[in-house]
């Protein structure tokens, strides 16, 4: 039954992550790919890492995803400001692309056995203390940066937008 659970979770994620580097408009992107987030949240819950499915939800789907939004509704772009490419050339090369870094991606996965890892594996990553003791002895000093280069980006933007609407 796990395994069922685990291949809805995976075509869900492919699913949501597919359509979210498709679609033109920047809203539906990010709500598809909030939906991505959700489902690998899906998947850490089969894993048995319930701390970090939260956290999936809460910091991704939820923070991450409304930053973007905020971003996207506040730089309020009109069709006339993108610039459309066009043509069955970006369409090979894309395509292209795409196999070579999945190509690149099974490649990395399988040399370092990532694929022979059972999906019913018990171990430390579910227990919120194995997550939260690197995170606050070791890591303390990079995440406070992150969350400054974050705020740094989001002002940042309101003054590129209040600079293009006076």
């Amino acid at each position: 039954m796990t395994t069922l659970f685990f291949w809805i979770f995976a075509v869900v994620v492919a699913g949501s992550a597919l359509l979210a580097i498709t679609r033109r408009n920047g809203v539906a992107a990010a709500l598809w790919a909030a939906s991505s987030f959700v489902g690998i949240a899906g998947v850490f819950v089969l894993l048995g890492a319930y701390f970090l499915a939260v956290v999936e939800v809460l910091v991704y789907a939820g923070a991450i995803m409304v930053l973007f939004l905020f971003v996207i509704m506040l730089l309020n772009l009109r069709e006339a400001d993108l610039k459309v490419v066009q043509g069955p050339r970006m369409h090979v090369g894309g395509a292209i692309l795409g196999a070579l870094f999945l190509a690149g991606l099974v490649w990395t996965c399988r040399r370092s056995g990532l694929f022979d890892v059972p999906l019913d594996a018990k171990g430390p990553v579910g227990e919120t203390g194995a997550v939260a003791a690197p995170l606050f002895r070791d890591y303390v000093l990079p995440f406070e940066i992150v969350s400054f280069l974050l705020l740094a980006a989001m002002v940042g933007a309101v003054l590129l937008t209040k600079r293009r609407l006076s």
